[in-house]
């Protein structure tokens, strides 16, 4: 697999014109969430795709990645490149499945309401398994085995708005059985815990619970760090919980840093039911479930986010910029610092030139920066096009291309599953060169990534359509990414938050919109040294949070940025509880 990049990325580097058969990066191991992964159309009405509840645990030299309802699993080398492997021995219909490695055999483990059967193989790339136990003593949801220092092994489960997240120890040496009852560890509180509220915006205020589900254990220098998500799949809160213990079953309590995973806005939102693990350098990633949730509740996607642990165990991940090209380390990062955006959003808002419109999906939606609105042509022939002016000369570096499922009808998987497509470029459309030709490409990419073996000075682009599987031509983001050559916005000014003074979960800010600014990242935690949460906005001047800790008091900051760079904020808000 690697060897197949260096030789793509060695051509390309000849001339700007890439020509590709394949869904890999150009340029070094590069992600863009959602990951461009080939996700499976589900079985039924309507057609759209998914993959959710990610499970990823290292496997000799490389990465598995198990997901919902997907028909099979991946496995990568490189985190940013992944191949499709197909079986049809393990239960691939299931919800939330979880894998371990003991020894040299790797366990399978999936959500059942009749019985829950564990699977084994000791060669996962060949797509065999064999049935390890053919039941254990109680059939569990959203599973997930964990296994300590000293080799004992621990069952977590629960998927419930009322129930708890249970857990339980296992003899994995005498066929799974179980030791001990079951404990229970927690239950949801959203009337203190804001980010458990539902609603894309934790702002629902009626009786309905929220779902507590997706357990997972990291253990980190003695303590076990329970995550857990909630408030629902299909809301862009949907986020990361966790709690902490000196013991693997209990007693648990709240973590200070919280939502642990959460990303409520921005291109594509949502980062609930992740799994977090190592690399082959030692840093710890989170790989969470992402929602667009239009044609159907559990349309969702998957995406990838570092994890750190800082001098005083406080456990967090790093989402800011996250659905933004970055380059993924080669070596052990010490920080948030290392993982920073390679470019910077272009294509925000910029005016759109289409050959036609299919009614009611806008031209202007392919700019708008939000995955829930489509641009869709009126047919999916060959020849449709769509265009962006940049309105300046930029040095572009990354693009992607992210395609909606408009009037399909496909279910599950065929090879006939791709896209055919050309990108030109021009600094005064007239003249027009070829900067990415897939046009012979056989790969299924619905989030395509290209990143620029060199930067391309223009200001015209436009993307040709030569095929689609099925339904219209259409896309829910043609972004386009470098950095500009002007100023970054100047600081914030007249930066204040206000705690709610009847709800202590809610926070509203304001600022003055900064001079030259694209968008806005707040970032605030428990302490002024600790603003690990982060809320990304685009031109706007207030936002509520409702996701807050109701007996905590919080810290804020507000960076802004625009195509040239982030300006970080110098002022620290104390936003103290109210009585």
């Amino acid at each position: 697999m690697n060897q197949q990049r260096i030789l793509l990325g060695l051509v390309a580097t000849m001339y700007l014109g890439i020509t590709s058969n394949t869904c890999y990066s150009q340029r070094g191991e590069t992600i863009c969430n959602p990951l461009n992964i080939n996700y499976r159309f589900q079985l039924d009405q309507p057609s759209r795709r998914e993959a959710a509840d990610p499970s990823v645990i290292q496997y000799q030299d490389g990465y598995l990645l198990f997901a919902s309802m997907s028909g099979g699993y991946w496995y990568s080398e490189d985190l940013a490149n992944w191949e499709f492997i197909e079986s049809d021995q393990i239960p691939k219909e299931e919800y939330a499945p979880t894998a371990i490695s003991i020894g040299d055999t790797v366990y399978f483990l999936a959500s059942s309401t009749q019985k829950s059967t564990i699977y084994k193989t000791t060669d996962p790339l060949s797509g065999k398994w064999d049935v390890a136990v053919d039941s254990l003593e109680i059939i569990v949801w959203d599973p997930y085995l964990f296994m300590d220092n000293d080799q004992r092994l621990y069952l977590y489960w629960g998927c419930s708005n009322f129930k708890p997240i249970y857990g339980i120890e296992l003899n994995y040496k005498e066929n799974f059985t179980l030791i001990g009852d079951r404990s229970e560890l927690f239950y949801g509180e959203p009337d203190t815990y804001g980010w458990e509220r539902p609603d894309d915006y934790n702002n629902y205020s009626g009786r309905k619970k929220p779902w507590v589900e997706g357990a997972w254990v990291t253990k980190h220098n003695g303590t076990y760090y329970l995550q857990y998500s909630a408030p629902g799949t299909q809301f862009k809160s949907y986020a990361d919980g966790v709690y902490v213990s000196n013991n693997p079953l209990g007693p648990y309590e709240i973590a200070a840093n919280n939502p642990f995973s959460y990303k409520p806005e921005g291109f594509i939102a949502g980062a609930g039911h992740g799994s977090t693990f190592q690399d082959k350098y030692g840093n710890f990633w989170h790989m969470a479930s992402m929602s667009i949730s239009v044609k159907h509740k559990f349309e969702r996607r998957l995406g990838l986010w570092p994890a750190f642990f800082d001098n005083d165990g406080t456990f967090y991940s790093y989402t800011a910029f996250g659905d933004f090209p970055h380059q993924l380390p080669q070596n052990r990062m010490k920080g948030s610092g290392d993982y920073q955006p390679s470019s910077l959003i272009l294509s925000y808002h910029k005016p759109v030139e289409v050959s036609s419109t299919l009614p009611n999906y806008a031209k202007e939606n392919a700019t708008d920066e939000n995955v829930r609105t489509s641009w869709s042509a009126e047919s999916g022939n060959a020849g449709e096009w769509l265009m962006v002016d940049l309105q300046s000369q930029y040095k572009i570096s990354a693009i992607q291309i992210n395609f909606a499922d408009v009037e399909t009808t496909l279910l599950g998987r065929k090879d006939s599953i791709f896209y055919q497509y050309k990108i030109e470029y021009s600094t005064d459309k007239i003249k027009w060169k070829t900067l990415v030709d897939k046009t012979a490409n056989t790969y299924d990419c619905p989030h395509d990534l290209i990143e620029l073996p060199l930067k391309v000075s223009c200001r015209y682009v436009r993307l040709i359509n030569f095929r689609v599987p099925d339904g219209k031509f259409a896309l829910s983001g043609f972004r386009i990414f470098g950095n500009g050559r002007g100023k970054t916005p100047r600081q914030v000014s007249n930066f204040s938050c206000q705690r709610d003074t009847t709800d202590n979960r809610n926070a509203k800010l304001s600022w003055q919109k900064s001079n030259g600014a694209v968008g806005y990242n707040i970032r605030y935690g428990t302490s002024p040294e600790k603003l690990y949460l982060n809320y990304q906005v685009y031109d706007v001047d207030s936002l509520t949070i409702h996701s807050l800790n109701s007996i905590q008091n919080y810290y804020f900051t507000i960076d802004a940025f625009n195509e040239s760079g982030i300006t970080n904020g110098v002022k620290i808000i104390d936003a103290a509880m109210k009585n």
